[in-house]
């Protein structure tokens, strides 16, 4: 299923500013070469996991303007009309390059890669930047919060909470692709085929004279599928017995049930009861589920304490990804063509960390042929190879004395073709195999690269090629 509309309009007004100048000064047809990369992870860990190229790949598919558009844009009143007429016919007829959804990246790493007339590369920046940028982040938040959960499984109940349906819709299936078991969103269920999971809230036991008769009536209903939710009005002295009581009676009528769930009071504490309880009464199988306000810190903390805890329920810190709301990816231009020659192109900051990598660039990882574990990524210009396994000097862009000598490794170019000279050539996998995908990434590194706090960072470097560009061009830029 389908649901993207038409989004060539969701974009800021200064790519169309800058558009129509460049026709103006004939400059339409000149190709860049553009990268969407973050900077750094911020308050996360030191990875994020890339999601939303399928989303991507269809807003560039559509790419056009509606006749209904054009008159928008006429009446702002700052465009004049060889642009509009321009517009009507403009369809994207350049290359992507991406890395596949699920694939770890760290910051300057180019995510995606566009090289097209410079006219069509200025209109995707924005609408790229939020398709990319929202579902790698809460993708990444996912991946946080399941490596927390360890064995348990995580489920996503954010919907309620996101920042408006498509925060919802596409927040969950980046949850899903971070290691999410389900997720409460049922349109995200039909859209992507993602299992949907939930059974009751606290209003269908108050609609009954009382608990017991809540949990019988749900039972009734569904005595394959019983999970009850134990806190309503009194977790230890009546909703776990009252449950038991219920799934006494379910297992003479020949089901086993699901669990209990809770979602108020200490869960550390009411999950280590609520087990002895279940377990005296003969159900040591029953799940014990639990939700409120949880995420990865939390959970590691409940874990530490004990909490016989089986399933996560987390929404609002996972949806909104809380701690840290906006991945703060950027679109910079790296090349640019010259009488038919791409020409590098480099953005100084008195910001160290503001200056960008020139050239088009490829991103390869480094895999030890022993352990098939990560050892390094290097951010290399497109044309490098790196396959013959050779010895390779690797050294920190910044502190050039830090020097690794990587030998019996293997490399993975990163970025795959995803559209070629305008055409789709790249199909994107079901939603379940991106999540298996993901997780295969996430086993090639080391735990300490995944530690949810004061993580090892990755070595992520520079080729000696692109080392050599970049300072040169800052040397030419100082004098």
């Amino acid at each position: 299923m389908n649901a993207m509309r038409n989004l060539t309009m969701m974009t800021d007004l200064y790519q169309l500013t800058m558009m129509n100048g460049y026709l103006h000064h004939g400059m339409q047809n000149s190709r860049a070469c553009f990268d969407l990369f973050y900077r750094r992870q911020g308050e996360m860990t030191a990875y994020t996991l890339a999601a939303g190229l399928e989303q991507a790949i269809e807003y560039i598919r559509d790419l056009h303007f509606s006749d209904e558009d054009i008159a928008y844009l006429r009446s702002v009143g700052c465009f004049d009309e060889e642009f509009l007429t321009y517009l009507r016919d403009l369809r994207f007829t350049g290359d992507i390059w991406a890395v596949p959804e699920g694939t770890v990246v760290f910051p300057m790493e180019p995510i995606l890669r566009v090289t097209a007339p410079i006219i069509e590369a200025q209109l995707v920046e924005t609408t790229l930047l939020n398709i990319i940028g929202h579902q790698t982040l809460i993708a990444t938040k996912a991946a946080r919060v399941v490596h927390a959960a360890g064995d348990g499984a995580v489920l996503e109940f954010g919907l309620r909470r996101a920042q408006g349906p498509d925060a919802g819709i596409y927040g969950a299936r980046a949850a899903m692709i971070g290691g999410c078991r389900s997720t409460s969103n049922v349109l995200t269920g039909e859209m992507f085929g993602a299992p949907v999971s939930g059974t009751h809230a606290h209003s269908w036991v108050m609609s009954f004279p009382d608990e017991l008769t809540a949990f019988r009536a749900y039972a009734e209903v569904f005595p394959a599928n019983c999970l009850l939710l134990v806190d309503t009005y009194d977790t230890l002295g009546s909703g776990v017995p009252n449950a038991i009581t219920v799934f006494r009676e379910l297992r003479e009528k020949g089901y086993e049930p699901i669990g209990i769930r809770l979602d108020s009071g200490d869960l550390a504490f009411l999950s280590r009861q609520a087990r002895k309880m279940l377990d005296d009464a003969g159900f040591p199988n029953a799940k014990i589920a639990a939700s409120s306000d949880l995420d990865e810190e939390v959970i590691w903390d409940l874990k530490a304490q004990g909490a016989a805890i089986d399933i996560w329920g987390v929404g609002t810190r996972l949806i909104t990804s809380k701690d840290n709301p906006a991945l703060g990816g950027v679109y910079k231009l790296c090349a640019h063509e010259e009488d038919g020659v791409f020409v590098p192109r480099i953005k100084i900051s008195e910001n160290p960390a503001k200056v960008t990598n020139p050239g088009i660039k490829q991103v390869f990882r480094f895999y030890d042929n022993a352990t098939g574990k990560a050892l390094a990524d290097l951010i290399a210009l497109a044309d490098e190879d790196f396959s013959s396994g050779a010895p390779l000097t690797i050294f920190h862009p910044e502190h050039t004395w830090k020097r690794t000598t990587l030998e019996n490794y293997h490399a993975r170019p990163l970025l795959v073709p995803v559209f070629e000279g305008g055409k789709q050539v790249y199909e994107s996998p079901k939603l379940s195999d991106i999540a298996g995908y993901a997780q295969s990434e996430l086993n090639t590194f080391w735990e300490e690269y995944k530690r949810l706090n004061n993580p090892q960072r990755y070595k992520v470097d520079l080729s000696q090629r692109l080392y050599d560009l970049k300072t040169g061009l800052l040397a030419q830029r100082a004098r």
